[in-house]
């Protein structure tokens, strides 16, 4: 197991490199720059700015200087949030993604597997084409399409729930059922399609044939195999979730690390871009890595290497 993790954080400290440099250098390919907009500065004006935060140098410089910074774990200064450190302003948005992003994925697990595991029960009759139809819907409706669809009808029409910010319990429910309603969808399906595997296993008919319920048998015996294609995708899952749903995040007016990441973009806020990009890689190498100890954990047959 140590040598696996060790391996594997060598493996995340390359692959975050690779990340870093390829995402600076495709930001310098994109024309334009973060100080020209509508009302585009004066030439001396333009030249003093990009002086002052280093643009006026050769890309390959400013490459080194950022990578020398990074490695003292320096991701910047923004350039459009004066005097605002790209640290500071992930360790500010992070956690309110995470909060939305981990109610979002509880609520999926909670409701997917359950809903996953009786359709397998009830293979062929209608509970398992109803929870079907339901989890084939879920999947090809996108997530901000049900946001809006949630927002006009209980923020609007109804007047039920708030719609913008995240002022009390109450905001989080529309943002996070947005959030949750593909994931839960997915789930269910890799529940269903795992769970009517495990339950052909000749182990399965063998506690059937013992006189074992049903309930023993699903959640005992065929509940530990069946869950890891899900724990599986739970891993990239989690980190893009616990980081924000961008477009979720701006329709809601959610002071998160999603936001922050799309108004980088249209900003042309450099630091920014690198900063929640290589955090974004960061968390997803570490959920796999947490994925395949946890599969260690549910199933000690499986050997990490």
């Amino acid at each position: 197991m140590g040598k696996f993790i060790i391996k594997r954080v060598l493996s995340a400290i390359v692959t975050i490199f690779l990340v870093a440099t390829i995402t600076f250098f495709l930001m310098f390919l994109v024309p334009g720059g973060p100080f020209l907009s509508e009302k585009a500065p004066s030439a001396e004006t333009l030249a003093a700015l990009e002086a002052k935060y280093g643009l006026d140098q050769p890309v390959p410089v400013q490459y080194v200087n950022y990578m020398e910074r990074l490695i003292h774990g320096d991701l910047g200064t923004s350039l459009k949030k004066r005097g605002l450190e790209v640290n500071d302003i992930i360790a500010t948005g992070f956690p309110v993604s995470a909060k939305v992003g981990g109610i979002a994925i509880a609520g999926a697990v909670l409701i997917g597997v359950p809903l996953g595991s009786v359709a397998a029960l009830n293979r062929g009759k209608p509970l398992d084409n109803i929870i079907m139809v339901v989890a084939t819907c879920g999947i090809a409706v996108p997530s901000f399409v049900m946001a809006t669809v949630l927002m006009v009808t209980f923020g609007v029409q109804l007047g039920w729930l708030p719609t913008m910010g995240l002022s009390g319990p109450l905001s989080y429910i529309m943002p996070c059922i947005a959030l949750a309603f593909y994931p839960t969808a997915y789930i269910s399906r890799l529940m269903r399609s795992s769970m009517l595997d495990v339950l052909g296993q000749d182990y399965m008919r063998t506690a059937r044939a013992k006189g074992l319920s049903q309930f023993v048998m699903l959640f005992k015996h065929a509940l530990r195999n069946a869950i890891l294609p899900v724990v599986t995708y739970l891993g990239p899952l989690l980190a893009y979730t616990l980081t924000g749903s961008f477009v979720i995040e701006k329709i809601f007016t959610i002071p998160g690390l999603g936001s922050e990441f799309i108004g980088s973009i249209t900003s042309r806020d450099y630091p920014l871009i690198m900063g929640t990009t290589i955090f974004l890689a960061f968390l997803i190498i570490m959920m796999n890595v947490i994925v395949d100890i946890v599969y260690k954990l549910i199933d000690p047959r499986i050997k990490l290497k």
